[in-house]
């Protein structure tokens, strides 16, 4: 078999693609996987890195992230990952945000089989020293683990070159895909299957079965900073305010109290997409974010007033002061015709993308019902 062909080409390096390259390659396929830039640098980089279950809405995103938390589990074993598995804490800091996640865990926590436990009174207070005192309860997700994404992520395609042989080629356009073929910067290669993830990008490959998707972009604010206060986080951390955001909790009847609160006190969280998450890093530091502002493209714009936002409301969650030591723009693909579509764009030529902002929390699973589907 020459170097330019394959069983499977992948276009595009992160987090779909790597699962999609992974799931073939442990199948025993020769794989080749092509990214435009020099490293992954678009949505599963930009972003928190949480691969959460507790969010996840009842369906088929609960149970792509029951399936793809086992194979993170063995992802990093294999890989060599610094993957937490503290779970997440989801703090209720008002009377409105404490009912939802009450109501939550004694109706559809329970019926679904969510592992979550709600922390109230001592519970609450013995957190960290008493750090999180000052909320009223927080529901902690047993089954969500965090990586960190600029880390994680390369250290998956060494993996994957070096242990299981699949092929990257960094630096490299995908010009078209037809049948059989892909067209590159660096020639023409041949492959039985070829699957394209190229998040948020519309435009440079299979223009006409995406454009059917309706998709949209969507752009988020983030932050990396430190706490002038010691804190050694070792969940990640949210706040009521993902209730009104996570399919989890967004349709329950609790959720429009909190929408009503938000509207009566701070209409700008809503006018923003503002919800607060948090993620700790290996080094000590705290990734912080996000807004959401939608659009046919992301605008190289950041707003300082939505910052501050950010700024405050984790430094209220957290009881502490910030130093911020980074900021950047997040993107991911949104609003298609579900959380994520699988196009057959043509005869052994299929597009896998995201929707929402959860490739991490479900992607392992996706490649893995991907490339099942395709090879058997």
């Amino acid at each position: 078999m020459t170097e330019t062909h394959s069983d499977l080409i992948i276009v595009g390096a992160g987090i779909l693609g790597l699962a999609h390259a992974w799931a073939a390659a442990r199948r025993g396929l020769r794989v080749t996987v092509f990214e435009r830039s020099h490293t992954p640098l678009g949505a599963s980089v930009r972003n928190f890195g949480q691969a959460l279950v507790s969010g996840q809405a009842p369906g088929p995103m609960l149970e792509l992230a029951r399936e793809a938390r086992q194979l993170w589990v063995a992802l990093a074993q294999a890989a060599g990952l610094s993957l937490r598995q503290e779970g997440s804490l989801l703090f209720a800091r008002t009377e409105a945000e404490e009912a939802l996640l009450v109501a939550f865990c004694a109706g559809r926590g329970q019926a679904l089989g969510y592992r979550s436990e709600l922390l109230r009174g001592a519970a609450l207070t013995e957190l960290y020293g008493g750090r999180f005192a000052h909320h009223r309860a927080a529901l902690h997700g047993l089954d969500d683990q965090q990586l960190y994404s600029r880390e994680a992520l390369p250290q998956i395609v060494d993996y994957l070159a070096t242990q299981l042989d699949v092929r990257f080629h960094f630096s490299t356009l995908v010009r078209d895909v037809t049948p059989g073929h892909v067209l590159t910067t660096r020639g023409r290669f041949d492959a039985a299957q070829v699957v394209v993830c190229s998040g948020h990008d519309y435009q440079t490959l299979l223009a006409g079965p995406l454009a059917a998707l309706e998709p949209q972009v969507c752009q988020l604010q983030m932050l990396r900073a430190r706490l002038r206060q010691p804190l050694e986080l070792r969940h990640a951390v949210l706040t009521g305010l993902s209730c009104v955001h996570y399919g989890a909790y967004a349709d329950l009847p609790e959720a429009e109290a909190i929408r009503e609160q938000i509207r009566r006190e701070q209409p700008e969280l809503e006018r923003w997409g503002v919800h607060l998450l948090i993620s700790p890093t290996p080094h000590g530091e705290l990734i912080i974010g996000d807004s959401h502002a939608y659009g046919s493209d992301a605008s190289p714009f950041n707003a300082e007033a939505v910052d501050q936002v950010l700024i405050d409301l984790a430094q209220h969650t957290l009881g502490g002061e910030l130093e911020v030591l980074e900021r950047w723009q997040g993107v991911y693909g949104c609003r298609g015709p579900g959380p994520f579509s699988i196009t057959r764009a043509a005869p052994g030529v299929t597009a896998v993308l995201m929707h929402t902002g959860l490739g991490m929390s479900v992607g392992p699973a996706l490649g893995e019902r991907v490339i099942a589907e395709l090879f058997g």
